[in-house]
């Protein structure tokens, strides 16, 4: 059983910058694909990013402004989030899948989420 647990979010003016964490409880964190997505009210969810190994890779309207990372002796991964603007605005999940994929049905373990909001 793969626990996430993220944390990080906040209210922040457009053009700073976030860093969510996800710490992962589990025997599979090395090996796994971690990725994290977003869902704004009345959106799809929304792949983000995500890392196996060193491999990263990235949605498509993120224009280089956000950088995944891990700490595999912390079990932690996390999204460094940069000139945030306002459409950013959603709740940020974390999650766990065997494959690397953009798919949220690819991912089988879920955190609880965590609200990010980028003021005007």
């Amino acid at each position: 059983q793969v626990r996430l647990v993220e944390s990080g979010g906040g209210l922040v003016q457009a053009g700073g910058s976030l860093r969510l964490s996800c710490t992962v409880s589990g025997p599979t964190f090395a090996t796994s694909t971690l990725g994290w997505f977003r869902q704004a009210p009345g959106n799809e969810r929304e792949f983000v990013a995500g890392i196996r190994w060193s491999q990263t890779y990235y949605g498509d309207s993120l224009e280089g402004r956000f950088i995944v990372s891990k700490d595999n002796p912390k079990n932690t991964v996390y999204l460094q989030m940069n000139s945030l603007k306002p459409e950013d605005t959603a709740v940020y999940y974390c999650a766990e899948s065997p494959t690397i994929s953009r798919l949220p049905q690819d991912f089988r373990s879920w955190g609880q989420g965590t609200q990010v909001t980028v003021s005007p």
